[in-house]
């Protein structure tokens, strides 16, 4: 069976792939060093503190799993075996399902508001916004991880059928 060219990603495309992904990571780290500060600070007033679901959660903490694959895509494009190609696919895989667990649970976040104190609201507020630029940023996400896992997908089957076509001629020079 022919692969079409399009079928394989280029050196460039996956260092490019990697790197907007080590980026969202850290971003997401960054941002989530930010809401600590942000909600470290509150006033403990009558109505309470605002701790949202994705803060206690640490959704923005689960960049360090971004991290992980950006770098994972990277030695693909460098190096590309069949045991890191399945590495760069299992972590792609689990960026997908980090990436939809933390937006539900960011749009769960952003439609639920309970009232705090006025000390606190515009910390509230301000991590509030963050919620919303982080939200944005998931499709990103979702998008550069299923990009690499369907092209890890081909590869791997592309090795596969290599490997099967492989043995018999093997075999054909040794009669």
């Amino acid at each position: 069976m022919a692969l079409c060219k399009c079928s394989k990603l280029s050196t460039a495309d996956g260092l490019v792939l990697g790197a907007v992904q080590i980026m969202i990571g850290i971003f997401h780290v960054l941002m989530w060093y930010f809401l600590l500060i942000l909600y470290m600070g509150q006033i403990r007033g009558f109505f309470g503190t605002y701790e949202p679901v994705t803060y206690k959660a640490g959704c923005s903490l689960w960049g360090v799993i971004f991290i992980i694959a950006g770098v994972s895509i990277i030695r693909v494009a460098r190096r590309p075996t069949p045991g890191v190609i399945t590495f760069a696919l299992i972590m792609n895989i689990s960026c997908i399902i980090t990436s939809v667990i933390a937006s539900v649970l960011t749009t769960v976040e952003l439609s639920t508001f309970n009232s705090v104190s006025y000390r606190n609201y515009g910390q509230a507020k301000l991590g509030r916004e963050v919620s919303r630029i982080l939200l944005l940023s998931y499709p990103l996400e979702i998008s550069v991880a299923l990009t690499h896992a369907i092209f890890s997908c081909m590869a791997l089957t592309h090795h596969h059928e290599a490997s099967l076509t492989a043995v018999p001629e093997e075999l054909e020079s040794t009669f």
